[in-house]
């Protein structure tokens, strides 16, 4: 492969990575539109994101010769899957005596049974030799005495359909298991020469009549914008956890995907459901792995009662990230929090060797000492639920399909979407502890396998020159904006209101006023000002882009929030308690679209499929009480 050494600004190193496609001989046309250079590519397939879920798919492109490349907007191995800590479920029975039937019945039911049963059906089935695929790409897991993959309890894991004690189920890598897949899925990618377009922003969608034609892309490093032509555009984008001013996400998770997916005129699904980890570190927001209660951590107020015996006498601190967060949430609001202020919960690791916590949580002994200053094997850990993941995302079937909107609305010819970007639904309203590295693994596999059966069927259509245009107004638009309104002070509006309003706990009043707020901070957007005009390596307008898609995300969740009057998984509303299974056994489907005074959102509804692939292998999980 030919290779070049350029600078990673990041981190200031430099680092080997394929020659950028704007060097090759892949150009086929370079020419200004609007006063912009363009520059065009045609490929087979085009992956817009280089995390698990973007590089597994690129992977499975490239091992069957489908020209592709694989665009980011940071280096491959700075993508969020890189802070993943706990691990990867799959039942290999190294420890218990486990199936993955038993994985599948806790999927169910740790989703409230809002999850997909047919896709979960296929993850569960798939995970194992998922799990086994990763270790021959070069994945280190950690080791039983015998050689075999270790495997540790994770919240809401369970053996014989729940009547079982804690399964160990969790493969994992010390406590950087996400640092370990991506980096061995970036050097399988390198290896079958998979076209890197790093360090570009992906813009928008190009659409054609409802069918998916390619991408516009902006290279952040010269300036010059490049349309991509593809059979298939697969969005592999991650979360949005940034429209919070509280999470465990990196400062990249802006929901890029899911924005493009809205401008196109096309739904979301199911974004009212946003989990909120229980164990972030107070203050600063940092992940504390489920791994660490995994281990045998446990949870304690400011009267040193271990009080999860109260909200799950079974499975205690183990029990699902739901209700291990409502139940700090409860402590805390009932004044048995800790510290000054009474605005944290203690996780008490100390009564662990020291040995242990080194072999197995080295990551966070390094991160609770840097944060806080505290040795986590001497003292308490101050923790606080924070935002973490969205068990939403753009709407797609088990093959990694995406949906128009109903299902008698068929599917977005050209696209597909894999990861925490899409929304399966394997998660439901609640998702366990391990189950996001299998997602992205297991669902970038199955975009791979979806884009290449279509390839042979599916001609590279040629980009209508008014979808271009579009593209590149919007961006000029951005970028020459001189509205008044800082880029930085409308986002920190936007994450105080949800932080406010989209939290543990809703009611009514909140996500009404967080609605209606939301909605004109969207149209302000028009107004803001990006202060730096030039078109290379310019932060502060893609920061403007990533407000862009942000908000109409934020728009989209408190929109689904208020309307779905029930208590479900990760969403707890005060007026409405209780699961309503007659009325509220659905999927959410939510558009924003901006009107000639506002922005405003609408939703519909997607019937839950209550059956498996093949009800013999995997009979459905009937509809049951959710007890821990």
């Amino acid at each position: 492969m030919q290779m070049q050494i350029l600078g990673d600004r990041a981190c200031g190193l430099a680092v080997p990575r394929p020659l950028l496609l704007a060097q090759s001989r892949s150009i086929s046309n370079s020419h200004v539109r609007s006063g912009v250079p363009v520059v065009e590519h045609e490929y087979d397939a085009v992956v817009v994101g280089a995390g698990g879920a973007g590089l597994r798919a690129a992977l499975g492109l490239t091992e069957k010769g489908l020209k592709t490349a694989c665009v980011t907007k940071l280096f491959p191995t700075r993508s969020h899957t890189v802070a993943a800590q706990g691990g990867i479920n799959a039942a290999l029975s190294n420890v218990d005596q486990d199936h993955w039937r038993y994985h599948m019945y806790d999927t169910v039911k740790g989703s409230d049974w809002l999850g997909d049963q047919d896709a979960i059906h296929y993850m569960c089935r798939e995970a194992g030799p998922t799990v086994i695929e990763l270790e021959h790409y070069g994945v280190p897991f950690s080791r039983t005495s015998e050689g075999k993959i270790f495997q540790r309890p994770f919240g809401g894991q369970t053996l014989n359909y729940g009547k079982g004690g804690l399964a160990n189920r969790c493969c994992y890598c010390a406590d950087r298991t996400g640092h370990a897949i991506l980096h061995s899925l970036y050097g399988q990618a390198l290896k079958r020469n998979c076209t890197f377009m790093t360090e570009y922003y992906t813009l928008d969608l190009l659409m054609d009549g409802g069918e998916c034609c390619g991408v516009m892309c902006y290279n952040i490093e010269d300036g010059k914008l490049h349309q991509l032509s593809a059979r298939t555009v697969i969005l592999a984008t991650g979360g949005a956890g940034r429209c919070w001013a509280a999470s465990t996400a990196a400062h990249s998770c802006t929901g890029d995907g899911g924005g493009m997916v809205l401008r196109a005129g096309l739904p979301l699904e199911d974004m009212e459901f946003c989990q909120f980890h229980p164990t972030g570190l107070y203050p600063s927001g940092c992940l504390v792995t489920e791994g660490a209660r995994g281990e045998g951590g446990f949870l304690v107020n400011s009267l040193g009662e271990k009080f999860m015996s109260r909200y799950a006498p079974v499975r205690k601190d183990l029990a699902p990230r739901d209700l291990v967060s409502r139940a700090i949430e409860t402590e805390i609001r009932q004044g048995r929090g800790c510290g000054p202020k009474k605005d944290y919960v203690e996780l008490h690791m100390q009564h662990l060797p020291r040995s242990l916590i080194e072999q197995r949580l080295p990551g966070i002994l390094e991160t609770v000492h840097v944060f806080t200053g505290i040795d986590a094997s001497r003292q308490p850990i101050p923790v606080l639920p924070t935002m973490h993941y969205s068990m939403g995302g753009i709407p797609t079937s088990w093959e990694a399909k995406v949906r128009r909107g109903r299902l008698d609305a068929g599917f977005v010819p050209g696209l597909l979407a894999a990861g925490e970007a899409a929304c399966v639904s394997v998660h439901g309203a609640n998702r366990l502890g391990a189950n996001s590295l299998l997602d992205i693994i297991v669902f970038g596999r199955a975009a791979a396998a979806t884009a290449i059966a279509e390839t042979a069927r599916r001609a590279i259509k040629g980009v209508p020159r008014a979808a271009t245009e579009k593209a590149v107004q919007a961006f000029e638009t951005t970028r020459k904006s001189n509205g008044g309104i800082p880029v930085a002070k409308l986002r920190q509006k936007m994450q105080l209101v949800m932080q406010q309003s989209a939290g543990v706990y809703r009611n009514a009043k909140s996500l009404e006023e967080g609605y209606s707020k939301m909605a004109e901070l969207c149209s302000l957007f028009s107004k803001i000002s990006v202060s730096d005009k030039s078109l290379i390596w310019n932060s502060d307008l893609i920061e403007a882009f990533e407000l862009r898609n942000m908000l109409g995300i934020s728009l989209a969740t408190l929109h689904a929030a208020l309307h779905r009057t029930e208590s479900r998984g990760s969403h707890a509303r005060e007026d409405y308690p209780n699961r309503d299974d007659e009325n509220w056994l659905k999927h959410s489907l939510t558009w924003v679209n901006p009107t000639n005074t506002k922005f405003e959102a609408h939703t519909d509804y997607l019937p839950v499929c209550m059956k498996t692939l093949d009800a013999k292998e995997a009979p459905p999980v009937t509809l049951d009480v959710r007890r821990y």
